[in-house]
């Protein structure tokens, strides 16, 4: 059920981050990382109809993070890009290369493998004051950090860079929304008392305007791959830290579950690089570089 619940999730994200991308790649390339940017798309019917593919996909994911481990749903979240192709596909009217293939095959089989050996399990709520909810602390500087390293780069690396940092921050998100899950057990009083409540829109809104802003730089071949790939990595690194979930540890799952992750990554990158991923910057009415960083 929960993986049923996870594929749905991740079917309305990857529709989503479509439909927004080909809206905010029409932007000016000076509104990136400006609160401006949000509030022009939001004009945008294309735009809106992608955030809200996007939160019903989130409400899916929220709901399956109530029922099992981080390390469990955030890979199968990353299957996002799958469904994203798919759409292109769709819309195109045009086949799949062997290399398509090839990344689909990489993706699903490395997310298979990660959870077939590494089957992640257990894991609790700590205390709101435990000192592992200072990992969130040095996520936050790891995403601060791939921002201003994007700030002095080219376009295209910029466009990567703050797509990798929303993606870190989607994966603190995803903790964060399984913390607050788990408290509505205690009653609405107790989630109301607890900060990761009034922390999660304020990453969530961060997160939002980084993926804008770089879907703004650089099409979905560039920007998208790195948000899907550093999201479940965070994700799950989070969720050991400070969940406390368990992998199994023998050396032959530990490799399995490192090939896993190498071979989801992997077919990630080589879907980014599918030309039905490009067809938004060919037929868009760019801007002037002079207005870019």
């Amino acid at each position: 059920m929960v993986i049923a619940v996870c594929l749905g999730a991740a079917c309305l994200l990857g529709l989503g981050f479509v439909a927004q991308q080909h809206a905010a790649y029409r932007e000016p390339l000076g509104e990136m990382l400006h609160p401006r940017l949000l509030l022009d798309l939001a004009r945008t019917p294309l735009w809106r109809m992608g955030i809200g593919l996007m939160i019903c996909g989130q409400i899916l994911g929220a709901i399956a993070l109530g029922q099992s481990s981080v390390a469990r749903v955030v890979p199968l979240l990353a299957t996002n890009l799958l469904f994203a192709l798919t759409a292109a596909h769709v819309v195109y009217q045009e086949h799949f290369a062997l290399i398509e293939w090839l990344g689909a095959v990489l993706v699903s089989g490395g997310v298979t493998l990660f959870l077939f050996f590494g089957q992640p399990h257990g894991g609790q709520q700590p205390a709101h004051n435990s000192a592992r909810w200072l990992t969130v602390l040095l996520v936050l500087l790891v995403a601060a950090m791939l921002v201003l390293m994007g700030l002095r780069c080219s376009l295209q690396t910029k466009a990567m860079l703050l797509a990798a940092a929303a993606g870190v921050l989607y994966g603190l998100q995803d903790v964060l929304t399984r913390s607050t899950v788990l408290t509505f057990g205690d009653g609405p009083g107790a989630v109301l008392r607890t900060w990761q409540l009034y922390l999660l829109p304020c990453v969530a809104l961060i997160g939002l305007l980084l993926t804008q802003s770089a879907f703004d730089a650089a099409p979905l071949r560039i920007s998208l791959p790195a948000t899907t790939a550093a999201e479940p990595i965070a994700g799950i690194v989070l969720g050991v830290a400070i969940f406390a979930e368990k992998l199994r540890v023998t050396p032959e799952a530990l490799a399995a579950e490192v090939a896993g992750l190498i071979a989801m990554v992997t077919g990630i990158v080589i879907l980014g690089r599918s030309p039905f991923l490009a067809k938004s910057e060919q037929d868009a009415d760019r801007r002037p570089e002079g207005q870019g960083w």
